[in-house]
Parts: structure tokens; C-alpha cells; sequence
């Protein structure tokens, strides 16, 4: 996929993602208000960084179905450190990120070295690390304070959600590793043709490895926002957001087969589940219905990742 049709890809998301925010807003005038706008900025934050994230993992044609529990298990763990005084406030950062970095790099081992199945590989690690963080923790709940430099920082600086800056950063250093750095470009070769790009000399298990682990960091990184902005966090949780982080990066036109990837497209898929959720809680409460606007999410965005794949491969198709 060249820039050009990736910038015409993202502009039909972004228009699509207009078309929305309008039609809730005609539905209920409620959905733009200040408070409401706030909200789904922060609740975006670690889902976009999520997509960004799992977009190298998918872009090697793999999936990393741990990045959830991974995120909550990096917050849990450097949270209890912090609460029992064993670390300062600051140090969580890099506890988070590093606990999410390993673990990404126990997903590549396995996929890379040992063959297994990317399926598989991080089914186990996604039962491994919600399972093994509440062992550690051994509390229902972590804590994280209110109203310091931290949240400022990462989530709501005086109404401000800070976390949208974070992710636009982190977008373009995504960019930069995809597009314009010798380690996107051979992930995206793995994706596309595995066995030639081994053929070609290049350590195709190396390169994969570092998806893994870079989709790791995201996991961890994320973990970092989740936490300032949800300051109390569950232990053992996490299952399910993986899903709407991949959704996110389907949505937004990362090849589920692999070789393609939209890392701009990744944030604006997560930004379109975040107005889904949010527009459908408003919808449904000014009319009355009485239905789990959740459930009806799951619905939509089902049938939006499914038409989204279905696209994906007809492209394909045409292309042969």
C-alpha cells in the first residue's frame, strides 16, 4: 500500500468517524458536552496506544491476544510497589513499561523460537499474566492518587485531557519505526512474505521478536495511562480490551493477513469504538431503551471488524 492510498484509506476512516460523532450529536445534543468530550479523550488513551501497539504484532500477519491482561498486570504489579513504599510515584513509568516490554518478549521467543502458533503463544500469556499478577498483588484492588503531577500528566491536566498529546507522539514515532526505519520495513516484508524475506538474508526471527516486543511496550506504556486516568485498578482484568484494541487496528486498515499496516488509521479505528461506546450510552438512555448500550457495542463493532476483514481480502483479491 503506497502513502497514497493509505492517506485516501485514512481520510474515508476519518470522514466515517465525523459522520458519527454528527449523527449522535443530532440524536442527542448531550453527546458534545464538555464533560463528555473529556471523557472519551481519556478513555481513548490507552486503547489508541494499544492499537499502535499491536499493530506491528499483526502487520508480521500474527496477533498478540495478551496486550489486556498485560496492561492491567503492569498497573497492578508497579501500583503495589508504589502503595507498599517500595518505589516513589515516578518509578512506576518504568516498571509498567519494562513488565510489558518482557512480556512481549516472551510472546516473540515463543513465536519466533518455538513456533508456536501467535494464537496460541499469547493466549497463554494472556491467562499467565492476569493470573500471576494477582498472585503478586494478592488484593482486589490497586490504588493510584488523585490529583497529582501524574494525573495531570498523563490524563486531565485542569480539563485538558494531556493523554491525546501522548498518543499523537506516539504516533509518529510508530510512523517513523514503520515506515522509515529499517525494522518496519522488514516487519512488513515478514508479513507479507515470511519465507522470502528469510530467503532474502534477513533474520526474519529477529525482526519478529521485536514486534512482539514492541507491541509489549505498547501493552505497558498503556498500562501508564490506564492508571493515571482509572486510579483505582482491578486485579486478575484486562480480558476484552485486547479486543477492542485489535478491532481499533482492523478498523483503521492494518492488514489482518499482514504486510499492510495504518498506524495513523490504528488511533482513528480506536477513536471511532470510543464514540460508538459513548454515543450509544447517550442514544439509548434519551430514548428509554431498555438495552445494555455494551452489548449493543459488541454488536456494531462485530459487524464493523467483520466488514472491515471482508474489504481487507477482497482488496486482496483483486490485486492477484
Amino acid at each position: 500500500m503506497n502513502m497514497f492510498e493509505k492517506s485516501k484509506q485514512n481520510f474515508i476512516i476519518v470522514v466515517a468517524l465525523l459522520v458519527l460523532v454528527i449523527l449522535f450529536y443530532l440524536l442527542n445534543p448531550n453527546f458534545l458536552n464538555e464533560y463528555n468530550i473529556i471523557s472519551m479523550a481519556q478513555s481513548l488513551a490507552p486503547y489508541a496506544i494499544l492499537g499502535l501497539g499491536v499493530t506491528f504484532a499483526i502487520a508480521t500477519g500474527g496477533i498478540d491476544l495478551s496486550i489486556g491482561t498485560v496492561c492491567i498486570a503492569s498497573s497492578v504489579v508497579a501500583g503495589k510497589l508504589y502503595t507498599d513504599g517500595l518505589i516513589p510515584l515516578w518509578s512506576t513509568i518504568p516498571v509498567m513499561i519494562l513488565i510489558g516490554g518482557l512480556f512481549g518478549l516472551i510472546n516473540g521467543l515463543l513465536i519466533a523460537k518455538l513456533k508456536l502458533p501467535a494464537f496460541i503463544a499469547t493466549l497463554g500469556t494472556m491467562m499467565v499474566s492476569r493470573g500471576l499478577s494477582a498472585i503478586i498483588v494478592n488484593a482486589p484492588n490497586v490504588f493510584y492518587p488523585t490529583g497529582t503531577w501524574f494525573n495531570s500528566l498523563f490524563s486531565n491536566n485542569n480539563g485538558f485531557p494531556s493523554g491525546i498529546l501522548w498518543v499523537l507522539g506516539f504516533m509518529i514515532i510508530c510512523m517513523y519505526i514503520m515506515y522509515k526505519n529499517r525494522v518496519g520495513r522488514y516487519i512488513l516484508s515478514i508479513g507479507s512474505n515470511e519465507e522470502a524475506t528469510r530467503l532474502s538474508g534477513i533474520n526474519t526471527d529477529k525482526y519478529k521478536i521485536m514486534a512482539y516486543v514492541l507491541t509489549g511496550l505498547g501493552a505497558g506504556i498503556a498500562a501508564v495511562f490506564w492508571s493515571s486516568s482509572f486510579v483505582t485498578v482491578a486485579s486478575a482484568t484486562g480480558s476484552g480490551m485486547e479486543l477492542d484494541a485489535i478491532a481499533g487496528v482492523y478498523i483503521g486498515g492494518t492488514s489482518a493477513a499482514g504486510g499492510v499496516a495504518s498506524v495513523g488509521g490504528s488511533v482513528i479505528g480506536a477513536a471511532m469504538l470510543v464514540v460508538i461506546r459513548s454515543g450509544l450510552n447517550f442514544v439509548l438512555a434519551k430514548y428509554n431503551v431498555s438495552v445494555n448500550s455494551t452489548y449493543v457495542t459488541y454488536v456494531l463493532t462485530g459487524v464493523i471488524v467483520v466488514f472491515s476483514v471482508l474489504i481487507d481480502i477482497l482488496k486482496n483479491k483483486k490485486k492477484k
